[in-house]
C-alpha cells in the first residue's frame, strides 16, 4: 500500500477498544488497524464498554492503540432502561410518532453531543469520515454534519428499525456506502432507492492466529468432552432462549456427554445445566483455541449483516450450524458449502445428528468453508478497494 497516498481518516464507531466484544466494533477496529498502515487514523467513540449501560470506563480522553488515535468522549447520561423501553415499546407497537424518533436515539445513546462539536469543528482536518453501523447516535447525528466526506457501513439487516425515519439520512446522504453483503446491498437499495450514492461490497478479512491450540483450551477449563460453541453476545436479540431450548430437548432425546460451550457477555440468564458452559468473555486465544476444538460453530441469530464468527469458523475449517431466517447466514452456507441452516427445532435436530455422526461431512463441509474464506475475504482484496473508494470521495475536496 506504500504507493497510496496518504489520508487524514476518521472513523466513527460507538465502541471501540480490546476490551469491546461486538462485530461492528471489531470490524471498525480491523479496518483501523489496516488502514494506519498508509494512512493517518483517528477514531472518535465513546468512553464506554457496554453497550446496554453505556457507562463511562474508559478514564483518558484520547490514547494511542495499535498505531491508531482513539478520541473517547464521555456519555452524558448512561442509558436509562425504564425511559428507553418505554419508548422502544411504543414503537415496537407502531405508537411511536416521527417527532419522538430523535428522542427514541437519543434515549438508546451512546448520547454524545460533545463528539458532534468535534464533527462540526475538525470537519475540514480530515478527508474522509467512515462511520460504523447505521443504528446509534454518533451515526444518526454525525453524518449531516460530514455528509459530503462521509462513507458508511450501515451494517444493516432486515429489522423493524429500518422503518423509522430518523435514519433517512444515514441512507441517503452519504458519499458512498460499504456493504458486507450482496443481500445488505440489496436491502438498502431497495427501501431507499440510493443508486445515486456509489457503494461496493466489501465483507471483512479474517485475521487468524498462528498459534491456535484445542488442547490448550480443553486443559484450561477442564472440558473432556465434545463440544459445540456458540461466540457472542448472549441475548434475546441473538435468539439465544431458542438455542437454549433447542439443545436442551436435543439433549433430552439424545443422551450423551455434548456439551454446548457459550463464549460471550450473557445479557440475559443461562440456564443452570451441566450440559451448558458459559464461560463469558474471554480472551482471543481462548476464543480460537475453543473454536477449532468445537464440532461446529452454533449461531441461532435471525439478523446478521455479516457475521465474522462464521468467517472465522470457517478459517478454521470448522462448519457451522446457523438460523435459516437469516438471509445472510444461510446464504454463507449455500455458497460456501461449509454449513447447514435450519428453521425448526426437526431441523435443528437433524443436522445435530448429520453434524455429530458424520465425521466425513463434517470435514468435507470444514475444508469447503476454508476454501471460501480464503477466496471471498481477502485483506488485500478489501483495502484495494475500499482505497479506491476513498481516493474517490477525496477527490472531492
Amino acid at each position: 500500500m506504500a504507493d497510496k497516498q496518504s489520508r487524514k481518516i476518521c472513523i466513527v464507531v460507538q465502541r471501540y477498544g480490546e476490551e469491546v466484544n461486538g462485530g461492528a466494533e471489531l470490524l471498525a477496529r480491523q479496518i483501523a488497524e489496516k488502514l494506519v498502515e498508509n494512512d493517518e487514523v483517528t477514531v472518535l467513540t465513546s468512553k464506554a464498554v457496554d453497550y446496554m449501560s453505556w457507562a463511562d470506563e474508559y478514564s483518558s480522553d484520547s490514547e494511542m492503540l495499535n498505531g491508531v488515535t482513539v478520541k473517547r468522549f464521555s456519555v452524558n447520561h448512561p442509558r436509562d432502561f425504564t425511559v428507553f423501553n418505554a419508548y422502544n415499546s411504543r414503537f415496537m407497537d407502531g405508537l411511536l410518532p416521527e417527532a419522538e424518533e430523535k428522542q427514541w436515539v437519543v434515549e438508546e445513546g451512546p448520547y454524545i453531543p460533545a463528539m458532534l462539536d468535534y464533527l462540526k469543528d475538525h470537519k475540514d482536518h480530515y478527508d474522509v469520515f467512515l462511520f460504523f453501523t447505521y443504528l446509534y447516535y454518533p451515526t444518526v447525528m454525525g453524518i449531516p454534519e460530514v455528509a459530503d466526506k462521509s462513507i458508511v457501513f450501515p451494517l444493516a439487516h432486515d429489522e423493524p428499525f429500518l422503518k423509522m425515519r430518523i435514519f433517512d439520512n444515514v441512507f441517503t446522504l452519504p458519499k458512498a456506502f460499504v456493504f458486507e453483503t450482496e443481500e445488505e446491498r440489496k436491502l438498502i437499495r431497495k427501501k431507499y432507492h440510493n443508486y445515486y450514492i456509489p457503494g461496493i461490497i466489501c465483507g471483512a478479512g479474517v485475521d487468524v492466529p498462528e498459534d491456535i491450540n484445542n488442547i490448550r483450551f480443553r486443559k484450561k477449563y477442564n472440558l473432556l468432552s465434545k463440544y459445540i460453541v456458540y461466540i457472542g453476545r448472549i441475548d434475546t436479540g441473538k435468539n439465544c432462549e431458542q438455542l437454549f431450548d433447542f439443545f436442551l430437548r436435543y439433549k433430552k432425546e439424545n443422551p450423551s456427554d455434548l456439551k454446548l460451550v457459550l463464549i460471550g457477555k450473557p445479557v440475559i440468564p443461562v440456564p443452570e445445566n451441566e450440559d451448558i458452559i458459559s464461560l463469558g468473555f474471554v480472551s482471543d486465544e481462548d476464543k480460537y483455541d475453543a473454536l477449532a476444538g468445537a464440532e461446529y460453530l452454533v449461531l441461532p441469530s435471525k439478523y446478521e449483516s455479516l457475521s465474522l464468527v462464521v468467517l472465522e469458523s470457517f478459517s478454521l475449517s470448522v462448519p457451522v450450524l446457523v438460523n435459516g431466517e437469516c438471509e445472510v447466514l444461510k446464504s454463507h452456507c449455500e455458497i460456501s458449502n461449509g454449513g447447514f441452516y435450519y428453521l425448526d427445532y426437526e431441523q435443528f435436530s437433524h443436522y445435530m445428528d448429520v453434524l455429530l455422526k458424520q465425521k466425513e461431512i463434517r470435514t468435507d463441509m470444514g475444508i469447503s468453508g476454508k476454501k471460501y474464506v480464503e477466496n471471498k475475504f481477502n485483506w488485500d482484496i478489501i483495502l484495494h478497494k475500499l482505497h479506491n473508494l476513498i481516493e474517490m470521495v477525496s477527490a472531492d475536496h
